[in-house]
């Protein structure tokens, strides 16, 4: 018999961005378009006018990332 010990860490160190990268990657392709329809769900409850802006523009330079790590 295995028991599996499931515990849940509020801790930030354990949500670094390669970790939250190598969990979307395990998910299917149906639950990764679950999760982006929940993502746009929710963007759209807290600012229901946003398909309403059409004033957005493609930006000409280069975005930088950074990273504590």
């Amino acid at each position: 018999m295995v028991i599996m010990q499931t515990t849940v860490s509020h801790a930030w160190s354990e949500e670094s961005m390669e970790a939250k990268a190598r969990w979307f990657q395990a998910l299917s392709m149906e639950e990764r378009m679950e999760v982006f329809c929940a993502f746009t769900d929710l963007i759209l409850s807290l600012n229901p006018r946003l398909p309403d802006l059409k004033d957005a523009q493609q930006l000409k330079r280069r975005i930088r990332i950074l990273s504590n790590a």
